[in-house]
């Protein structure tokens, strides 16, 4: 079940999050495909939810003011 108010989220709720599968973050990963933050203790893999929503932030191109123009 995808519990939103834990900070740290497994690989299948981040994927969930941005709406990719969880494949597709290991891939990113090992490919080191985008700078997306995650916790590694052993084969052990966390994403903090703080940092994946300031990563998300950071994506964003333009804004709705802009669309608007």
């Amino acid at each position: 079940m995808f519990d939103d108010s834990s900070r740290y989220w497994t690989p299948e709720q981040t994927a969930k999050y941005l709406g990719v599968k969880p494949h597709t973050l290991a891939v990113w990963r090992s490919a080191r495909r985008y700078s997306l933050p995650f916790v590694s203790v052993g084969r052990l893999i966390r994403y903090d939810s703080r940092a994946v929503e300031k990563w998300m932030a950071s994506r964003t191109v333009g804004t709705a003011a802009e669309a608007a123009e």
